[in-house]
Formats: structure tokens, C-alpha cells, sequence
């Protein structure tokens, strides 16, 4: 395990957009390695709720606050210990917007334009569907009432100094994140070079050692996601939880022995080896190989796993959700120990960049 130089345990940074319930994709993909991650001596562990990400979207005030406390309530029913993680909120650390102006100044509109995340919103948001490379021009002659805000546009420097402000080393991304963690390395190498220092150590993706999961939809195609209305949240209760497996998209069933499944059945076989027994697995499988599988008795049983999994989740959520001290507790604590870093961090910045006080 490589250590940094004080010989400090590494920090691990990880946030969340504040855009809704969590899901057991989040879960099987991030959460519950989180939960293994806190009883690992090497790491800190930061865990954040992107309220200032979500701004992007223009979201309804009452709803973006709702949001926020229902994702800090999820971290912590599905196991993340405040004792032993750091949990926050974004904009509970003021010196994030301080330094993401900061570092603007050193971020060029053309690499933020050919972002390929930036591009897909903006001609979402301009109602462009054309796959032309030439964005920029589309955008700046774009004489519609609509627009792309300068935060949509920034959104990787927000990102950037998320991790940066930390000195965050591990931040585990998706595939869709990966070049964002990669303008980040850009950003901070840029920053040290012009003021030859050596403020910001580059982070890089981590996949907790192991394999990384995508977690499929119900929907019979893609990666389960809160925009695609194919989920399973940790909150559903269980009778919301079982109609959904069952309304999960197959197919009319092998007809062959030992044929390829389709995607919709490969989805469902890969839900299944999240959330049962191998022996579970091995039967279906075998059902499918001899054509005698039957998809609803798949279903049932999954929906039972899933049931058995995210029941006590629910449980804590309830639980926690009606307890507000606990809560407010929590993330004071969280801000304290996230600002506490973030202030260094910052006071570094200005003072390399010669913003320094006369009196």
C-alpha cells in the first residue's frame, strides 16, 4: 500500500449529486464498500452530498434541501459510521466556492466545452439532437430562449476542487467520471507548474481493489439510474420492491439448450448475482441452460433477496429520518472536520497566488 510522504493515511473523497433517492445500484456499486472501507486502518474517508452540483439543474429550492437530507439519512442507514467517516455537505464548506473561483483562473472555456458530459447536456438542454462535434458554435448561436448556465459549463472545476481542497489521492469515479478525474490531474498539475509548488497531489480513480459494478436496470437495457426510472430505491417498501421486479423486462425463453441470454435476462441474472446465494445463481442458470427456467419463479426470488437486503435499510432510514438532532449533529460534526483541511488548503492557495491581507 503506497502512503503518502508524512506517512498520513490516504483520503478517500466521494460525493453524490443531491437529485433524488439513492438506489441499490449506489449501493452494490459504491455504499456498501464504503461501509468496508471505514474498518480499514489505511484510509480516511470522505463522503460528501453535491448540493452546490445540483444547482446545474435549477432544482426546486424545498426539494433540493429534502434531497439532501434524504441522501445524508441513506448514508447512514446503509452503514457509513460518522465515527468513523467524515459525512458532509458541500456547501457546508464555504472555502469550495472560494477556491473554485480561485482555480478558474486557471481553467481554460475551451477544454470545459470538449467535455463530452458538458456536450450531452447542453444539447439536452438546448433540445439539440444532432451528434455534431461543433457544440461550442451551436451554443454561442444558439437564438432561443433557452441556455446552458456557466455552471453546467464549470462543472468540472467544482469537481476538481472538491477533491483538490481535500488532497484526496483515491476518488472512486464511473466510466462517465473518468474524464473529469482526469481534468482534475490537468488542473492541478497546471496550478503547481505556474507557481512552482507542489500544493495539490493528482488523484486517481479506485475501485476499492476489486472489480467494479454496474448495476443494470430493470428496464431490460443500460446501468440502473434515477434519470431512467429504472430503479430499485433503498427506501421502496416491499410491496413497491416486488412489483417492480416482476414488471422487469425478459424475453420468451430459451429456446435452445445452453443458448446466450438475451440482454433484459442478463440483466436480471447479474441483479441476481448481487443480491443471492451462489448456489441461487447456479440454479437459475442451470434452468436457463436446459430451457426449464421459468421467469417468474426468477423474479420471485429475486424480489426476495432484495426484500431481505434493503428491509433493515429501510428500517434505519425511517428510524434516523425522525430523529433531526441526530442528524444536525452529524453534519456539524462532518463540516468541522471537512472544513478543517479545506481551510488549510485554501490559505495555502491565496497566499501562493499572492492574495494576501495589508492589515
Amino acid at each position: 500500500m503506497t502512503q503518502s510522504v508524512n506517512n498520513e493515511k490516504e483520503i478517500v473523497l466521494s460525493g453524490i449529486r443531491a437529485t433524488g433517492n439513492l438506489h441499490i445500484g449506489n449501493y452494490f456499486g459504491a455504499l456498501g464498500k464504503f461501509v468496508r472501507m471505514q474498518e480499514d486502518p489505511n484510509y480516511e474517508n470522505l463522503f460528501f452530498i453535491a448540493d452546490l452540483h445540483a444547482l446545474t439543474t435549477a432544482p426546486d429550492p424545498e426539494a433540493l434541501h429534502a434531497n439532501v437530507r434524504n441522501i445524508v439519512v441513506e448514508y447512514l442507514a446503509a452503514g457509513i459510521d460518522p465515527e468513523k467517516s467524515t459525512i458532509f455537505v458541500q456547501s457546508d464548506v464555504p472555502e469550495v466556492s472560494e477556491l473554485y473561483l480561485l482555480l478558474n483562473m486557471h481553467v481554460g472555456i475551451g477544454e470545459l466545452m470538449r467535455t463530452a458530459s458538458f456536450k450531452d447536456k447542453a444539447r439536452k438542454a438546448l433540445g439539440i439532437h444532432s451528434d455534431s462535434d461543433d457544440i461550442e458554435r451551436e451554443i454561442i448561436g444558439n437564438e432561443s430562449n433557452k441556455r446552458v448556465n456557466a455552471g453546467l459549463l464549470t462543472y468540472p472545476t467544482l469537481m476538481a476542487v472538491d477533491i483538490l481542497i481535500q488532497k484526496a489521492r483515491k476518488v472512486p469515479v464511473g466510466k462517465d467520471q473518468e474524464q473529469h478525474l482526469e481534468l482534475t490531474r490537468r488542473f492541478a498539475r497546471r496550478f503547481n507548474s505556474f507557481y512552482g509548488v507542489d500544493l495539490f497531489p493528482e488523484p486517481y480513480n479506485f475501485d476499492f481493489g476489486g472489480k467494479p459494478v454496474k448495476v443494470p436496470g430493470l428496464d431490460g437495457s443500460g446501468k440502473m439510474g434515477k434519470s431512467e426510472g429504472n430503479c430499485i430505491y433503498l427506501i421502496d417498501d416491499e410491496k413497491t420492491l416486488r412489483k417492480k421486479v416482476m414488471r422487469a423486462v425478459t424475453d420468451q425463453g430459451p429456446t435452445e439448450p445452453n443458448s446466450e441470454p438475451t440482454q433484459p435476462i442478463a440483466n436480471l441474472f447479474s441483479l441476481l448475482e448481487l443480491a443471492s446465494t451462489p448456489e441461487v445463481v447456479e440454479h437459475f442458470r442451470n434452468a436457463y441452460a436446459d430451457c426449464s427456467i421459468r421467469y417468474g419463479d426468477l423474479k420471485k426470488q429475486l424480489a426476495d433477496d432484495l426484500v431481505a437486503l434493503t428491509t433493515p435499510i429501510r428500517e434505519r432510514i425511517e428510524a434516523i429520518s425522525a430523529d433531526d438532532a441526530y442528524i444536525a449533529r452529524v453534519l456539524r460534526q462532518g463540516a468541522e472536520k471537512a472544513r478543517e483541511r479545506a481551510a488549510r488548503t485554501l490559505a495555502e492557495a491565496r497566499e501562493i497566488m499572492g492574495i494576501r491581507k495589508f492589515y
